[in-house]
C-alpha cells in the first residue's frame, strides 16, 4: 500500500516520492517550510522533521538566552571590543603586507565580501572605460589591448537577476531589497551568497542567493 504525503495528505506513488525525515512526500510538496522554496535530497535542512532552505532554518542558538537589556548592551559592547581590535590590528599591519588579525569564519566573510565589491568596482571601471576607448590607468594601446586580453569574460557579462521575496538586512555588509527588485552587478561569493546592486536603491552589498532569479 502506497503511504500519504506528510504535506497534503494524498498518496504518494514511488514515481513522485521523496522519503527524508522519516516522512514521505511528493516532490512539489517537499518544500521550505517558510518561503515554500521546493527542496532537494542536497539542499534541504532538516528541524523537528520538517525542511528548511538554508536561509529559513531556524537558528536555535540564538534562542538560548533570553534577549534583554543587559544582554544587548554586552553584545554591542563585544561587537564594538572587536571593531576596535580589528582596526587596531590593521593599522599596525598595514606596512607590512600582511594581516595579523586571526582567520575567524567572520574574518574569512569579511574579507570576500571586501573582494568582492573590488570586483565589482573594476567591472564598472571597466564597462564605462570600454565606452571612452581607454583603460583606467594605461595611456599606452598596446598595454589597454594586453589588459583587456586578460580580463576574465565573467566581467564581461553583466548578472542580472530579480528578487523573489522580501528581504532585510541582518548585517552591515548585507543589502535589503523588496519582492520583484532587480539586482545587477550580482557576483557570487560562497554557497547560498551573492554580492550585488539593487537597482531601485543603488545600495550594494551581500544576499541570499535563494531571495533571487536569474533574468539573464
Amino acid at each position: 500500500m502506497n503511504p500519504q504525503c506528510a504535506r497534503c495528505g494524498k498518496v504518494v506513488y514511488p514515481t513522485e516520492r521523496v522519503s527524508c525525515l522519516d516522512k514521505n512526500w511528493h516532490k512539489g510538496c517537499f518544500h521550505c517550510e517558510v518561503c515554500k522554496m521546493t527542496l532537494n535530497m542536497k539542499n534541504y535542512k532538516g528541524y523537528d522533521k520538517k525542511p528548511y532552505c538554508n536561509a529559513h532554518y531556524p537558528k536555535t542558538s540564538f534562542t538560548i538566552v533570553a534577549d534583554t537589556p543587559e544582554n544587548l548592551r554586552l553584545r554591542q559592547q563585544s561587537e564594538l571590543q572587536s571593531q576596535v581590535k580589528y582596526k587596531k590590528d590593521f593599522e599596525e599591519s598595514k606596512g607590512r603586507g600582511f594581516s595579523i588579525v586571526s582567520d575567524t569564519p567572520e574574518m574569512q566573510r569579511l574579507r570576500r565580501t571586501q573582494e568582492q565589491i573590488s570586483i565589482a568596482k573594476y567591472h564598472e571601471d571597466f564597462e564605462r572605460a570600454r565606452g571612452r576607448g581607454s583603460t583606467p590607468g594605461l595611456e599606452d594601446p598596446s598595454m589597454e589591448r594586453e589588459t583587456q586580453c586578460d580580463v576574465s569574460p565573467s566581467f564581461c557579462l553583466q548578472r542580472v537577476y530579480r528578487a523573489l521575496y522580501d528581504y532585510a538586512a541582518q548585517d552591515h555588509d548585507e543589502v535589503s531589497f523588496r519582492d520583484g527588485d532587480v539586482i545587477v552587478n550580482a557576483q557570487p561569493i560562497d554557497e547560498g551568497w551573492m554580492y550585488g546592486t539593487v537597482q531601485r536603491t543603488g545600495k550594494s552589498g551581500m544576499l541570499p542567493a535563494n531571495y533571487v532569479e536569474c533574468c539573464n
